[in-house]
């Protein structure tokens, strides 16, 4: 026997007082024995403005009420884009958060499955797409509580709330997500639409991906239960049956397994640049908040909705693996290593396998309630990983979402802090009238500005450039790199949220003509190294060498748009590590030799052969010795201003070579600067400024040397 849900929906967003959002969701009961619990009459979900903190409470069913949006009068107050630095809100809601959004929301009402839009979302940007969320077998929706503000920014946030007594089949769920996906699809047909699946979600969007492989879908999914007949619940479904009523409420703790790992709930919103010991009173603090929570996990999901949800999940799984050679969405897999109630580490690797386009992230310390546990940007990961777009194809340059200060923080202080430490970069610049200062004050902030300089090695000093335009000048530097970043890794099992996918959530692009002529188009501030990966990876002795092409046509870029090109030199890569074995020693090594050749044979080539010194270069990972740290050194240079030159530029290859020439011999002139004036630096050692920052300020204001 079968229910069949069908629904016709308004779906509505909003971020003034003026706007009410209601929806209707009509249901109709097919004829036989189901168990779903529902009224065939219209009724409509009121998602009103009592409770602020959880999108209000679901109001009762009412057949009498009229579906629509109650409207005083709307202004346009849909933006296009986002500041640099914007709140995302992430560390401000945590699990507490979640339990008691889900007391609220499991009174009963007598609905069926229903979609809902929680108010923390508020009104996302403009053409932004729609984002489904389906929930595990707790089912109230309320997972992504800890991302609401952020997602709501950029996409538009519809969670699927399934009631505590709802006995809908799982057949009867993916119809239902498959009438709002079909709707959604006719409306906008050009925009992708995401549908995010968590454990048991997973198995319904997946589901629903392989019943419309003609759709553009982009399936996120977080530790999805397709692993269920793996897994060690399936053998407890006898046993929770057995299990007296009194005994099951008076040991909530049993079901914690629903919710993953506590200790990574309660790190949520933990600041990492307090001092350990203030770090794990914090920590503490969460966990006696959080625990006395876990005991509401009974009355969220009861003990027969237990029984009934690891059976719909036994059925979910079956479902949806003998459906996957049909899907043909784009697929990211977030998998947690410590995840006790599924095999998801195994679980992602299969389905990488088996998807014909799937991406995978994995995160070795987080428990199976991934998205409600700490370390876990969900917003991040989707930028990090190239998944978020507007249209059917991926724009680098305008799907672009700049870093909010929580990633700011996280990406710079978690992932690169211990560099920008050691390092203690300090920035100089020149005005107009030649004279250096310190700072970036003679650095334009309007754009379109193309920063020309050189790379140390490994490329090190970009991790220290990018942060300080952000923090000096709030301004993104959008870094043009090696193409070879943003190739997802080869022969990596469990390939973890890298370094690379931080600097995508920072704005990097491939260096590609198309995406410079984008981004100056855009009047961005662009970050450029003409001496690419022969720089970063030069040999012993050619420290601080340019190896630029002939060709000069970023100059001509820069000038078509009236760009301001800012040449500058940077020092300091032989304070920090010797070179002790470069490209040439490691070419003389037997079998070392030969796998650099096979890891560079299909990599993509910038130039061609016949470049001499500024050919291609291959790809390898120097050896290194670290040293005591020093000190970074930057020095932008005079401005040089194209848009009263651009015709005589762009008319004559000889002009554009002239003004080539001038730039290369600033950087050098910057570069040969900064080598004399670092040796009047009191604080060049990390000593130095680290007994400097203990007793005055903090690491960007230890003074350097008076330029």
């Amino acid at each position: 026997m079968t229910s069949v849900v069908s629904s016709q929906a308004m779906y509505c967003f909003f971020s003034t007082p003026e706007i009410t959002p209601r929806f209707r969701v009509r249901v109709q009961s097919g004829s036989g024995g189901g168990n779903s619990k529902v009224s065939p009459s219209d009724s409509a979900l009121v998602i009103g403005e009592k409770d602020k903190k959880f999108g209000g409470r679901i109001d009762s069913w009412n057949a009498s009420l009229k579906c629509g949006i109650k409207k005083k009068s709307v202004k346009d107050v849909i933006s296009s884009d986002l500041d640099v630095l914007w709140d995302d809100g992430y560390g401000t809601k945590t699990a507490k958060d979640f339990f008691e959004g889900a007391k609220e929301m499991i009174r009963p009402d007598g609905g069926p499955p229903r979609w809902f839009c929680p108010n923390d979302c508020g009104q996302p940007l403009k053409d932004s797409p729609i984002l489904l969320f389906c929930p595990g077998i707790v089912g109230v929706g309320l997972a992504l509580t800890l991302h609401h503000k952020a997602l709501g920014k950029v996409f538009e946030v519809r969670c699927l709330h399934i009631p505590v007594n709802d006995r809908t089949p799982f057949e009867g769920l993916v119809k239902f997500v498959e009438e709002t996906v079909r709707l959604e699809h006719a409306s906008s047909p050009n925009k992708p639409i995401y549908l995010v699946g968590d454990s048991f979600g997973g198995c319904l969007v997946l589901a629903v991906a392989a019943r419309n492989p003609e759709i553009d879908l982009v399936v996120i999914l977080a530790n999805p239960a397709t692993s269920f007949d793996r897994s060690q619940l399936r053998p407890l479904i006898p046993l929770w049956e057995a299990l007296p009523d009194g005994l099951y409420n008076a040991l909530p703790y049993l079901l914690s397994f629903v919710m993953g790992n506590p200790v990574e709930m309660a790190r949520v919103n933990i600041d990492y640049r307090l001092p350990p010991r203030l770090q794990i009173e914090q920590l503490f603090q969460n966990l006696i908040a959080l625990l006395p929570h876990l005991s509401d996990l009974v009355d969220i999901i009861p003990k027969d909705t237990l029984i009934w949800k690891l059976k719909l999940l036994k059925s979910a799984a079956s479902y949806a693996n003998s459906r996957l050679h049909a899907v043909k969405a784009e697929v990211l897999v977030l998998s947690s290593g410590n995840d006790h109630m599924l095999p998801s580490g195994d679980e992602a690797q299969r389905l990488k396998r088996t998807l014909k386009n799937c991406t995978v992230r994995y995160f070795k310390d987080n428990g199976h309630n991934i998205l409600m546990e700490g370390g876990v940007n969900f917003l991040a990961v989707i930028k990090g990983t190239g998944k978020y777009r507007r249209s059917r194809r991926i724009d680098l340059v305008l799907d672009f979402i700049p870093p909010s200060m929580s990633e700011f923080k996280q990406g710079y202080d978690e992932v690169f802090g211990l560099l920008r430490f050691a390092t203690g970069s300090a920035m100089f610049s020149t005005l107009n009238d030649g004279k250096i200062v310190k700072g970036l004050h003679g650095v334009p902030n309007e754009g379109p500005v193309l920063l020309v300089g050189n790379h140390m090695l490994m490329g090190l000093e970009i991790y220290s450039l990018v942060p300080e335009f952000l923090r000096e000048k709030n301004i993104m530097v959008r870094v043009v790199v090696h193409p070879v970043v943003f190739r997802e890794r080869q022969g990596v099992s469990s390939p973890e949220f890298s370094l690379a996918d931080w600097m995508k959530v920072m704005g990097a692009v491939p260096v590609t003509a198309s995406n410079l002529f984008n981004l100056l188009s855009t009047k961005s501030h662009v970050l450029l190294y003409p001496g690419g990966a022969r720089e970063a990876l030069h040999n012993r002795g050619e420290e601080y060498k340019l190896f630029w092409p002939d060709q000069q046509e970023f100059v001509r870029m820069a000038a078509r748009f009236g760009a301001t090109i800012v040449p500058f030199g940077t020092v300091g890569e032989d304070d920090v590590a010797e070179l002790v074995l470069d490209y040439n020693d490691f070419m003389k090594i037997p079998v070392v030799n030969d796998y650099i050749r096979d890891a560079n044979r299909n990599s993509i080539r910038l130039r061609d052969k016949s470049k001499g010194e500024v050919a291609n270069q291959e790809l390898y990972l120097p050896g290194i010795l670290p040293k005591v740290p020093g000190r970074f050194y930057f020095l932008f240079g005079k401005p040089i201003e194209t848009k009263d030159r651009k015709e005589e530029i762009l008319e004559d290859r000889e002009n554009a070579n002239q003004l080539y020439l001038h730039i290369k011999s600033e950087v050098e002139r910057c570069i040969a600067y900064l080598l004399k004036k670092r040796e009047e630096d009191p604080y060049r050692s990390i000593v130095d400024r680290t007994v400097y920052r203990a007793l005055h300020s903090p690491l960007h204001e230890v003074p350097a040397f008076d330029p």
